[in-house]
């Protein structure tokens, strides 16, 4: 939620509102440092210093904070997207391929960005059987992308752009799973460059001839 948002609430709603976001964050901070599994309701609630009532006050189980998770990522990502540089000196938009890279270094550096909350969040994301029942958002956002870019003669495929933006979202998925296998101290930047180096061989194969 936005600040302009939040201020319009009523104090009883902006009182909620804190302490929802209390009980997120400190889950997450507890998530981090002993892991998603190693975590308990009340662990949390002692953390957020409420009583464990006021938990199941804003969520009914601990998966809510899966959940909980990814709005906040998704809402991080389009935030950032708008980063995106505005047109050239000619009055041209960023292309499709510019859009795409920036994606994945926006990607890169979110996740970069708090190594242990993603390990956990991602641990639990996978466990509790959410690849299997969500639609990703971030294919969605490929395949706009994708679908733009084609109508304007800047990729070529034979595939429906929804293909080629779930391709591009099992890369960025298989990606990272590897970089949170890497046993070695992430090294900074790490994860975008991948992620831009397998974009850029998919592009290849896009490029107009």
């Amino acid at each position: 939620m936005t600040r302009a948002a939040a201020t319009s609430l009523g104090r009883r709603e902006r009182n909620k509102l804190r302490v929802r976001e209390g009980l997120y964050k400190s889950a997450l901070r507890l998530f981090a440092e002993q892991g998603y599994d190693g975590t308990s309701i009340d662990d949390i609630a002692e953390d957020a210093d409420v009583a464990r009532a006021t938990f199941f006050n804003h969520f009914q189980r601990k998966e809510d904070l899966i959940s909980e998770w990814g709005r906040h990522r998704q809402a991080e990502l389009a935030a950032s997207l708008e980063e995106l540089p505005g047109p050239g000196p000619e009055g041209e938009q960023p292309g499709a391929a510019a859009r795409l890279e920036h994606c994945m270094t926006v990607l890169g550096r979110l996740n970069e960005g708090e190594r242990e909350v993603t390990v956990a969040m991602l641990t639990a994301w996978v466990r509790a059987g959410r690849p299997l029942t969500e639609r990703p958002y971030l294919a969605e956002i490929f395949t706009r992308i994708v679908e733009t870019g084609t109508a304007r003669g800047e990729l070529a495929t034979v595939l429906p752009a929804h293909q080629v933006g779930d391709l591009l979202h099992d890369l960025y998925l298989g990606t990272l799973i590897r970089w949170v296998q890497d046993p070695a101290p992430a090294e900074e930047g790490l994860l975008a460059a991948r992620l831009r180096s397998v974009l850029a061989t998919l592009l290849e194969g896009l490029s107009p001839r």
